[in-house]
């Protein structure tokens, strides 16, 4: 081919000549690279949509990119095993383009691996407490996989310059101070990063945790390496450094299980008769549709002069449920007492006694 190149070309000077067969020659070894590509990509695609799973489409979907252009670039290195001038260009340009793609693909083979996990482990189901626990584990985990496969591409790359390299050289004598003073002006960097590896093995908080911080009710949506996404109850979002969960208290409602326990404090008139009240709250919390059936008390828990205090023990599913359950008990139990027995509800008395004949009157 590069005989046929030549005679159609000639009469040009030799660097032009040199040029234009790099050119073609580059070019004819690209397009049958993205023939072959187009053509093992779309058979690999059919044979993924006809499989049950949906690893192999992720699979597919991801390395059609990367493996695009590695294709282009194979192409390109067997057509300058034949053409002298193209391989000249191409040894000044190999040592930036490899690095880049090895790592596009695999960047694209561990994301297609964490999607797949994340098939695996479904959230949406109710009792999510393990998937939610692996999630966290490969979101971290792949973020810091992925900061090395970019940090090392990066290097790669650099090495690839012969003064960057003889610089390098040059420096390891004093890569002990060079060490001190990058850790010292990276040490917040360092720190997040630090934790974040040690949020994935100790697992303090997970993937739709329900905490409470900073005086805020919300769930974690995201965790990053250096920082932390709460989707607080409003849909406002805290955004929490990654140390603040290790280092500071917060609550966590859902650590071990999303089950919870809650209360209703209501306040009744001293004289009021607990037993009818009693017999409607569990008729009333049996009978709901948010009670989980695994705890139901009602309580006198203390008695003051011009109060009684009443607590209405309720369990739910998670947080919210268990909201919404306190909220209707208490606006039903309040509705019950007022029509059935209006005078337990709390009422300050005051009684003014007179003289009047001897007798003591109210007033």
């Amino acid at each position: 081919m590069i005989h046929l190149i030549e005679h159609y070309i000639t009469g040009v000077p030799l660097w032009a000549e040199r040029t234009i067969v790099a050119v073609i020659s580059a070019l004819v070894g690209a397009v049958v690279a993205l023939i072959v590509h187009t053509v093992l990509y779309r058979v690999s695609a059919r044979i993924a949509r006809a499989s049950k799973s949906q690893a192999d489409d992720i699979l597919v979907n991801r390395l059609g990119r990367p493996t695009r252009w590695s294709f282009v670039a194979l192409g390109v290195i067997l057509a300058a095993r034949e053409t002298p001038a193209l391989a000249s260009a191409w040894d000044k340009v190999a040592g930036f383009v490899m690095p880049v793609l090895i790592g596009w693909i695999a960047l694209a083979i561990l994301r297609t691996f964490v999607e797949t996990m994340y098939l695996r482990y479904d959230i949406s189901v109710e009792d999510n407490r393990n998937a939610r626990r692996r999630r966290t584990r490969l979101g971290i985990i792949s973020r810091i996989i992925s900061f090395g496969i970019v940090f090392l591409t990066i290097s790669l790359m650099l090495l690839s310059i012969p003064g960057v390299a003889k610089i390098g050289v040059t420096l390891m004598a004093s890569a002990g101070l060079a060490a001190l003073a990058v850790g010292a002006a990276a040490q917040p960097a360092l720190k997040a990063l630090i934790a974040g590896l040690q949020m994935a093995l100790t697992e303090p908080i997970s993937i739709d945790d329900v905490v409470i911080i900073d005086g805020e009710w919300g769930r974690i949506e995201d965790i990053r390496t250096t920082y932390v996404v709460v989707r607080v109850w409003d849909d406002r979002r805290l955004v929490v450094p990654t140390t603040r969960f290790l280092e500071d208290t917060f609550q966590n409602w859902t650590k071990s299980t999303a089950q919870l326990l809650g209360f209703v404090m209501i306040y009744l008139d001293p004289a009021a008769d607990i037993g009818p009240i009693r017999e409607e709250y569990t008729r009333q919390i049996t009978g709901h549709r948010l009670w989980d059936k695994r705890a139901q008390i009602l309580q006198v828990t203390d008695h003051k002069a011009d109060a009684m205090e009443v607590r209405l023990l309720m369990s739910a599913k998670d947080g919210p449920t268990l909201f919404d359950l306190r909220c209707e008990i208490r606006e039903s139990m309040i509705d019950w007492i007022r029509r059935n027995q209006p005078e337990a509800l709390v009422r300050h008395r005051v009684v003014a006694v007179g003289m009047t004949g001897g007798e003591l009157l109210p007033a």
